[in-house]
């Protein structure tokens, strides 16, 4: 777990309420934004809450510092702590940064591979309307995350700083637009040389055959390249501040003169970062469709500016015609400077009304012609279904194993760039897509289910998972989501093996005891054994008044059914190539809220659609129950008892 204060460069830039409208923001995603919590403040709603803390802010007028404290806590890959934890993480935290009784607003984040929590908080105190800004808040931060980590169970990360301030922006910067900073480039390719040198002809030949010059810059020295980029030498390591190379190489002395004619041999170039993926081709390509989109952005910038112009033009002819007239009417004097002034006042109007036109104009062409960073580039191509870029984004990470809720392969069977469902790719390759009631995130080595995923979701991420690594199936996680795992494999019926024994062998008994079930005539009319994943059917002496049918699916004869044959015949033109979503019958596992889908008939018999998620499950009904099923609008959301029971709109049928 990873605290960390981001902080404005100027005061006058800061604002609390367009900091909540970023977070909130869902930026069209379905996956981002989580459980917002509001502290301290009278009203629930984010927006008001933001209100009542400017209030709150403008009643200090002494300080000129920023009264917004932006602080950013951020967890490793894999956990997905639940909301309590986050909740005191958050109340811990703020305590000891010294904000206890202040308002603050948090948001929790999912569309990146790290889970992270924003708190926007307000420095200023809602009764005493004074400001607080925490000592040395990276040593506090440090050593309550060291607490933190133990108390909770989350994985340990390093708290003792270590890189200055300047390393820290260039190390952001370098994860943000994927490019090699030139900070980062001469700690890599010079920075080891530079500490064997023993005199300043050394050190200046050194940095002249990187294509770097090292001059002095008011009382310290600075590296600069040929094209003006420049860094602090003491930024590189403090080794090589002004007057450390001074104690080491004694007083400074200047660069010799150059032959015209040398030249390096090599030099600084804005690349991407070193991956296990040659990126060549891919830059050019990056390079090209940017100077593309920067000439057509130019174009269309200039065409908006020349119909501002010709409507201005229009405005001040007109006004001078009106002017010209109004100058040849006989009236009083007074009333003609009242006329003259309205003209001007309706002429300003107009005006400002175009430029705010072509303000608005201006941004629909910055948003149809955006720029890129080269890691965002690489993502919007990804998510677009390149290949290519999604394997550039993959080769900049390292190797991890199989943490959180997940399912794996041994197989590595090559998956769609962009599954059914895709919501965003992550800088690191990440694919996150929307599944039920949670999130599923395929890194190319596994699939990540976030916490609180729904039973949909589960048998969307155990499809996957057939569909990319085989039958073979790994599972880490909780005992809860292992359970989850297993439900699924078992109602839906897939053709898998759990690489656990233990769970393997779980599957294994489950499925001879559903079979064994299925063959007893009473068994789905209240005879179901009690399981520890799965409550006993339903026991009533009432009459059924439900939608419900003689549902034989669950027999272990394969096809014989009607129900069988309708599901065989699906599948086997989804195998084809059909856009078929995945079918199967129904059975007692599967009880709980679907999709009403529509009615089938196969040999006199009436089959009912019950949808969830990418499944559709089909049960057997008798007459009766189908005609009353028909009146049932497509779509409507219906429950199902283990005894297939089909409860509509909350009402009984």
């Amino acid at each position: 777990m990873i605290a960390k204060h981001i902080a404005m460069n100027a005061a006058t830039k800061s604002s609390f309420s367009r900091l909540v409208r970023y977070l909130t923001d869902s930026q069209g995603k379905a996956v981002r934004t989580g459980a917002v919590r509001i502290t301290n403040c009278m009203n629930d709603s984010a927006d008001v809450a933001a209100l009542e803390i400017l209030n709150t802010q403008a009643m200090n007028t002494r300080s000129t510092a920023d009264k917004t404290y932006h602080l950013i806590i951020s967890f490793r890959a894999g956990e997905h702590p639940d909301l309590a934890t986050l909740s005191a993480i958050e109340d811990r935290l703020c305590d000891g940064l010294g904000f206890i009784g202040h308002q603050r607003i948090s948001v929790v984040h999912d569309d990146t591979d790290n889970l992270h929590l924003h708190l926007a908080i307000n420095k200023i105190h809602p009764t005493r309307y004074t400001i607080h800004e925490p000592f040395q808040a990276y040593r506090i931060l440090a050593r309550l995350c060291d607490t933190l980590e133990v108390e909770y169970g989350l994985q340990i990360d390093n708290h003792t700083p270590g890189k200055t301030a300047s390393e820290n922006r260039a190390a952001d910067m370098e994860h943000h637009t994927g490019i090699e900073s030139l900070l980062g480039w001469v700690k890599r390719a010079c920075a080891d040389r530079m500490r064997s040198v023993q005199s300043w002809d050394e050190m200046h030949a050194l940095l002249f055959e990187n294509g770097l010059r090292l001059h002095p810059v008011g009382n310290g020295l600075a590296i600069t390249t040929a094209d003006g980029t420049t860094v602090k030498a003491s930024s590189v390591g403090r080794e090589f501040s002004k007057p450390g190379l001074e104690q080491r190489l004694g007083p400074f002395k200047g660069a010799p003169g150059q032959q015209e004619n040398a030249k390096p041999a090599r030099r600084y170039q804005k690349t991407p970062l070193a991956s296990r993926v040659d990126t060549t081709e891919l830059y050019a390509r990056y390079r090209e469709a940017q100077a593309a989109t920067a000439d057509s952005r130019a174009r269309e910038w200039e065409c908006a500016r020349a119909r501002k112009e010709r409507r201005i033009d229009a405005v001040k002819r007109s006004v001078s015609l009106k002017r010209a007239a109004l100058k040849l009417a006989s009236m009083p004097r007074a009333a003609k400077k009242l006329m003259y002034s309205a003209l001007a006042r309706a002429s300003s109007e107009e005006i400002a009304a175009i430029n705010a036109t072509c303000r608005r104009e201006r941004q629909a062409i910055d948003q149809q012609h955006p720029r890129y960073q080269w890691a965002d580039w690489l993502r919007h191509e990804a998510a677009k279904g390149d290949i290519e870029a999604l394997a550039a984004l993959r080769g900049r990470k390292t190797e991890s194993g199989l943490t959180g809720d997940a399912v794996a392969g041994n197989a590595k069977v090559s998956p769609s760039v962009r599954p059914s469902g895709c919501d965003s790719v992550t800088r690191k390759g990440t694919i996150i897509y929307h599944a039920g009631g949670g999130a599923i995130r395929d890194d190319g080595n596994r699939l990540n289910v976030s916490l609180g995923a729904d039973q949909a979701a589960i048998l969307t991420a155990l499809q996957m998972a057939v569909e990319r690594y085989g039958e073979r199936i790994a599972v880490n996680g909780s005992d809860a989501f292992k359970k989850q795992i297993l439900k699924a494999a078992v109602a839906s019926r897939l053709r898998i093996t759990f690489v656990d024994p233990a769970l393997e062998q779980r599957r294994l008994q489950l499925v001879h005891a559903l079979a064994a079930g299925s063959n007893l005539g009473g068994a789905r009319a209240g005879q179901g054994r009690a399981r520890e994943d799965q409550p006993m059917q339903e026991r009533s002496s009432a009459p059924d008044q439900s939608l419900r049918g003689n549902d034989t699916s669950g027999r272990g004869d394969g096809t014989e059914s009607a129900s069988g044959k309708y599901v065989a015949e699906r599948e086997q033109k989804r195998v084809n190539g059909f856009d078929i979503p995945k079918h199967a019958r129904y059975t007692h596992f599967d009880a709980g809220t679907a999709s009403y889908a529509g009615i089938r008939q196969v040999d006199d018999q009436a089959l009912a659609l019950l949808r969830r998620g990418e499944l559709v499950m089909v049960l057997e009904v008798d007459d009766a129950a189908a005609q009353r099923l028909k009146r049932v609008p497509l779509g409507t959301r219906v429950e199902v008892n283990a005894r297939g029971a089909i409860k509509a709109k909350g009402r009984s049928r």
